[in-house]
């Protein structure tokens, strides 16, 4: 048996993905695997490979949190304000 991160580490290396994709094919919420990522990329690092995340990306007008701190998805675009934001994706390479 693996632990929780062990199989988000296996799922990733497997195929990129988003929050929901990892928490419906591990059987946690989107909530806990975005507090997960940061201790992935650390755990990943030592093991000589790095997590790469895709920014997420406003689907109304474009804009991509580039510059963004948190990893979550963000709530609205600072630029238009809509709602409709595309989840950022990870990848481990």
């Amino acid at each position: 048996m693996s632990t929780i991160r062990q199989q988000i580490i296996f799922l990733l290396e497997a195929k990129t993905g988003d929050a929901r994709m990892i928490s419906q094919s591990v059987g946690i919420s989107e909530k806990d695997v975005y507090s997960h990522i940061p201790h992935i990329r650390k755990t990943v690092a030592s093991m000589g490979k790095s997590l790469v995340v895709t920014p997420a990306r406003c689907m109304n007008c474009g804009y991509e949190f580039e510059t963004r701190k948190k990893i979550s998805k963000p709530g609205r675009c600072p630029r238009c304000k809509k709602e409709r934001i595309e989840p950022p994706v990870f990848e481990i390479i």
